[in-house]
């Protein structure tokens, strides 16, 4: 349930994507009284801006949907919402999808300068701070676990913008959901295959 919520926007904007030729005209037309993008019902090239659309509103959903059940901003969720305003709303504005492809790539970056960062501030890196507290791996292990991680968000980057260039965007758009989604699991299958030996076993009392 928790990976359904992290993919909502993502998954959402995939599928607005796919379906936006068989949305009805009058719904369209609606929306567009609302948006400063005026969408044609069933025009293909339309479909990335309304994709957009809906990704903008609904990683704004998610991060209100947290903050009213957990009575606080998840500062990954906010950073992921204003990536999408400012993102999104370049490519709706100046009509232009380069905006909304290069999105993943300079987020991916970000957690990745965050990761680096983490190296130096603080006394333990960003990786050891989130599964520290399961998981009693040496020094060593933690800060090459955080590279590992500096180089997956690296990667990541590069490869978005070498599919957004080099092949079609509905290529981009699977991608972007399926082909992220499935690296991400396998960095994090071969994460745990690496840590397994140091998880801790809480005794029962």
């Amino acid at each position: 349930m928790k990976v359904f919520v992290e993919l909502f926007s993502v998954i959402l904007f995939a599928a607005a994507y796919v379906l936006y030729k068989f949305v009805p005209a009058s719904f369209v037309e609606s929306i567009n009284h609302w948006v400063p993008y005026t969408f044609t019902p069933g025009q293909s090239s339309d479909a990335i801006y309304f994709a957009t659309l809906v990704g903008i509103v609904s990683s704004a959903l998610v991060v209100i949907a947290h903050a009213l059940q957990h009575r606080e901003l998840n500062k990954n969720k906010f950073f992921a919402f204003m990536a999408f305003l400012v993102f999104g709303g370049a490519t709706l504005l100046i009509r232009d999808p380069a905006f909304i492809k290069w999105k993943p790539t300079v987020v991916n970056l970000g957690f990745a300068l965050i990761f680096f960062a983490s190296t130096f501030i603080g006394k333990k890196p960003l990786v050891e701070r989130f599964l520290g507290s399961a998981i009693n791996a040496p020094k060593t292990i933690w800060n090459k676990l955080n590279t590992a991680w500096i180089l997956f968000f690296v990667v990541i980057a590069v490869l978005n913008l070498y599919i957004a260039y080099n092949f079609s965007e509905e290529f981009w758009v699977g991608f972007k959901l399926f082909g992220v989604l499935g690296l991400t699991i396998l960095f994090l299958i071969m994460q745990m295959m690496l840590l397994s030996r140091y998880i801790i076993v809480k005794s029962e009392e």
